[in-house]
């Protein structure tokens, strides 16, 4: 169940994609669905993309 104020997508993704997300999730400490929001961030990021800062989301790419 997706918390308050988020939006819960249903993603299809490739085995070995799921697999790396899940290691780079278990390194992070991170929740592979947190992970995948902290990818998102900070692609976004890379391409010049502002997001409105919320009190839930992941960490910031800018800053780690």
């Amino acid at each position: 169940m997706a918390s308050p104020g988020k939006k819960a997508y249903p993603l299809r993704i490739d085995p070995a994609l799921w697999e790396e997300l899940q290691r780079l999730a278990a390194r992070d400490l991170r929740s592979v669905n947190a992970e995948i929001e902290f990818l998102l961030r900070e692609g976004l990021a890379r391409r010049g993309v502002k997001i409105k800062e919320g009190k839930d989301h992941p960490g910031d790419p800018e800053q780690e």
